[in-house]
């Protein structure tokens, strides 16, 4: 994969949704949610105003309606800009 964010965007692998929940009822697809963490996979320059805190590797937290999703090499990404992200874990 050779993507290279632009300014103050991020390339985000989210995490597999659960499969399973605590008591071990088998989640169907259609009802799964949205992870709302993931890898970071690429980042931008920044900007002049904006300097970049996360780097490739972190794992983050973000918003459920953050950034646009795209596949690459058959594979879901997301890319957002980063104050989208909320947190890193």
């Amino acid at each position: 994969m050779n993507i290279r964010p632009l300014a103050d965007r991020v390339l985000i692998k989210p995490a597999a949704a659960e499969e399973k929940t605590l008591g071990g009822i088998i989640i169907p697809d259609s009802a799964k949610e949205k992870p709302l963490k993931g890898e970071i996979v690429a980042v931008g320059n920044g900007t002049k105003d904006e300097e970049m805190v996360v780097k490739v590797g972190d794992n983050v937290l973000y918003g459920k309606y953050a950034g646009t999703e795209i596949e690459l090499d058959g594979e879901k990404y997301l890319i957002m800009r980063q104050a989208d992200v909320l947190a890193i874990i």
